[in-house]
């Protein structure tokens, strides 16, 4: 696997980071939606970064539209919802594509890293979970249908 640290990101507000910022910390990357069945995990994520953040843990949010139009707005539309529907104070990022020929570079080694049922990389839905090691170097995948509280485990796992 690619260094994942060396991606570059837009944040909601515009800010160029570096993934590299992250290094050293246990990821929990998820593929959001504001207008998806599975958007109500919003708070079970905002509860796990609560839990571990203050022990190097970090969940990057990645609004994506490309699952049934479940993620319409432009990043002002999506930071307004994330402030007011489900407080989240984690990071959240730029609308990406996770799939397809303009799928963000994050995501295409992501999908590498970590296939999903019966060898398929490509992401099937919102909400899909990858969970990081803080060298970068494992990646676990995990479905939408994963509720974030299941990931306390292999969390303190990796949190040591």
């Amino acid at each position: 696997m690619s260094d994942i640290f060396q991606q570059n990101a837009r944040t909601l507000d515009g800010r160029e980071v570096t993934l590299g910022d992250y290094r050293g910390k246990v990821l929990l990357i998820v593929n959001v939606a504001s207008k998806c069945g599975f958007t109500p995990q919003y708070s079970g994520l905002e509860a796990l970064y609560q839990r571990y953040k203050d022990r190097g843990f970090e969940i990057l949010g990645f609004p994506c539209n490309q699952f049934g139009n479940q993620e319409p707005g432009d990043e002002a539309e999506i930071a307004q919802f994330c402030s007011l529907t489900y407080p989240v104070s984690f990071p959240m990022f730029a609308k990406v594509d996770v799939n397809g020929d303009d799928a963000h570079p994050l995501y295409r080694e992501l999908r590498k890293a970590a296939p999903g049922v019966l060898g398929s990389t490509s992401v099937k839905w919102n909400f899909t979970k990858f969970l990081v090691n803080r060298e970068g170097s494992k990646v676990q995948r995990f479905a939408p249908t994963t509720k974030p509280e299941d990931l306390a485990a292999e969390i303190e796992t990796l949190l040591g």
